[in-house]
């Protein structure tokens, strides 16, 4: 859900009916993570193919994993970043989905 901003010192949040939709307020990311093994050139083409990043949107995420030894390159739902972490790894990349909100983010 969104917040919806009333004026601004005051956010509102729109109600629930069930108590599940307070889960889905944090999704899961997933975290692409360096190693010795795949060229920089590699991730990059890894990460325009599974996701569709533009050249220049991957090479920034390729350059985020080299330089901080990660990358957040997807967020949602637990069964999308499950598929997404598969993926990953069926291209030989190192990939871990985690909460978001816990540590794994550009901090």
């Amino acid at each position: 859900m969104t917040p919806v901003a009333v004026s601004a010192s005051t956010i509102v949040k729109p109600e629930s009916d069930t108590d599940t939709d307070v889960q889905s307020d944090n999704p899961w990311v997933v975290l692409v993570w360096n190693d010795p093994i795949n060229l920089m050139s590699y991730v990059t083409y890894v990460l325009q193919k599974l996701f569709g990043y533009s050249l220049e949107k991957a090479t920034e995420l390729m350059l985020d994993v080299h330089h901080k030894g990660r990358a957040v390159v997807s967020a949602g739902a637990r069964e999308k970043a499950e598929m997404d972490v598969f993926r990953l790894h069926e291209h030989g990349l190192w990939a871990t989905m985690q909460k978001d909100g816990s540590g794994g983010g550009d901090s």
